[in-house]
């Protein structure tokens, strides 16, 4: 098979670190990987826990144009692995196929993904880094405005009244413009 991403490589037969089959681009050094080869792996290998805090430099690349599948020749779809990483991997869904690129697998390890290779292609998971991904915005919106101080201590405050038996009553208390007067 030619290689999706650089054009110009072989895709040859092979293994992930000596775990599970994958075809690596004899010149870019993409792995092609096919979900149910993963998956058939963990399943044999349920107790294996990939290593954890490993050193990882910043070779990690990310094509940014589309990639055709090499098994069925159509487009595929870029799946972000969370909400703290701008990387995307490359999925097939004709196929069942990922692809990463040079230094992405190594990626995947050091943020603790490379056990979880299946479920980034999920809607659940890219749901949940929408949704991660949400919330940080809005916190740097505030953190923003705010400044760090204040809104580290405005945090403290929101996580005090919401554990409070009384919340409603203070919070009543706190959006009352006089509190004090029977008016409002």
């Amino acid at each position: 098979m030619k290689c999706t991403s650089c054009g110009e490589g072989q895709l040859r037969p092979g293994f992930i670190e000596g775990l599970f089959r994958a075809h690596s681009c004899d010149q870019c050094q993409g792995d092609w990987i096919l979900i149910e080869d993963y998956v058939a792996w963990k399943e044999r290998n349920p107790d294996y826990q990939f290593a954890e805090h490993i050193e990882f430099g910043n070779e990690a690349e990310d094509s940014k144009r589309a990639l055709i599948c090499p098994v069925s020749g159509t487009l595929m779809r870029k799946f972000r692995i969370s909400a703290s990483s701008a990387h995307r991997v490359d999925y097939s869904v004709a196929t069942g196929g990922i692809w990463l690129d040079k230094g992405e697998w190594h990626l995947l390890k050091a943020e603790g993904l490379a056990g979880a290779l299946n479920q980034l292609v999920t809607q659940q998971w890219q749901q949940q880094i929408r949704e991660d991904t949400s919330q940080q915005n809005f916190a740097d919106i505030y953190q923003d405005k705010f400044g760090d101080e204040t809104y580290q201590r405005l945090r403290e405050i929101r996580a005090w009244l919401n554990n409070h038996p009384q919340k409603a009553d203070l919070r009543a208390y706190l959006m009352a413009e006089d509190p004090y007067s029977a008016e409002r």
